[in-house]
């Protein structure tokens, strides 16, 4: 068993990681930002089961005092700011956050003992290709990102990569696709279908012919753990994703016929009051995966189809309700 870091623990993958790793008997570790009003709720299965480091990824010296404290055999590098269109009037945040947050995990590792011993899993993300021709994507393609946010998770995908090959360390980037299955937030667009559907309220599609591949939490998970267990991994990118892609029209549709919501209510071409800004020729057209590499070298597949994933989606929230 390893003893595992996951930064971003309190977030939607993180917490879901850290309940499979205590699952499978890990010594499992977190990184927590000292904040006001802290809500440990996502990891409350397994509070008792982990422990909480405090520490700021966007502090160097705080990183290297939690890898030394923690001493890991694998680090899960997941927190990061995510919101896209928050990034367009948070760039500066974005970039120190998620880019400069990676190279403070990365060079922490390097003081550890026998750093090339240990692994680091790093989230990436499916933005960082933005503006392609060609689909599915497929991880030899060059970056294109159209957002802060996508050049700021483009940037520390590229500096991992360079530090496999250049400081030997044992990095492995997952680039996955817009996953869901969150619990306890509902702005993103599968959630926020869910739950407006099911209170009846009015639904806003701002581009509903944008196609998405969509992953259920678990099979993102997933790839985390197929990633730790296998050797060759490292110094790897791989692409995360189901290779289905739909329409936001089509997508509300089947969230409309799974929760009894008049379709007729649906507002397309137009996003909700107060939806926050981006331009919009920085919104890609269509954004689908060729995850054939981590199948084929990993043993990894998606396991969840789209429909069983919206239908155990809308049964949570329908239990809530």
């Amino acid at each position: 068993m390893a003893r595992a870091l996951v930064t971003g623990m309190l977030g939607f993958i993180g917490s879901h990681l850290a309940e499979k790793l205590v699952d499978e008997g890990h010594e499992t570790y977190g990184i927590v930002r000292r904040v006001a009003n802290r809500s440990f709720d996502v990891v409350k299965r397994v509070l008792s089961d982990v422990t909480l480091v405090t520490g700021d990824i966007t502090d160097y010296v705080s990183v290297r005092n939690t890898m030394k404290t923690v001493n890991p055999d694998v680090v899960f590098h997941l927190a990061a700011l995510t919101p896209v269109r928050d990034s367009f009037e948070r760039p500066f945040e974005y970039q120190q956050a998620n880019f400069t947050g990676t190279m403070n995990v990365a060079h922490a590792m390097l003081e550890l003992p026998d750093p090339q011993t240990r692994r680091l899993i790093a989230a990436s993300t499916a933005e960082v290709y933005g503006l392609q021709g060609n689909e599915p994507l497929k991880e030899s393609l060059a970056l294109k990102p159209t957002s802060p946010y996508a050049v700021s998770k483009a940037a520390a995908d590229l500096y991992l990569q360079m530090m496999y090959h250049t400081y030997d360390l044992r990095c492995t980037v997952l680039r996955p696709t817009n996953s869901y299955g969150r619990k306890f937030d509902a702005s993103f667009v599968i959630e926020y279908l869910a739950t407006q559907m099911l209170k009846g309220e009015k639904i806003y599609i701002g581009a509903p012919d944008s196609v998405r591949d969509y992953m259920y939490v678990d099979d993102h998970v997933n790839a985390y753990l197929a990633a730790m267990k296998s050797a060759k991994s490292s110094g790897q990118v791989y692409n995360v994703g189901t290779g289905v892609g739909i329409s936001n029209r089509k997508l509300a549709e089947m969230i409309a016929e799974k929760t009894g919501y008049d379709k007729r209510k649906v507002v397309f071409g137009s996003y909700p009051p107060g939806y926050p800004y981006r331009p919009p020729v920085s919104d890609q057209p269509s954004i689908v995966l060729d995850s054939g590499k981590i199948r084929k070298e990993l043993g990894w597949k998606p396991e969840v189809t789209l429909s069983q994933g919206l239908g155990k989606v809308v049964s949570y929230f329908k239990g809530r309700n």
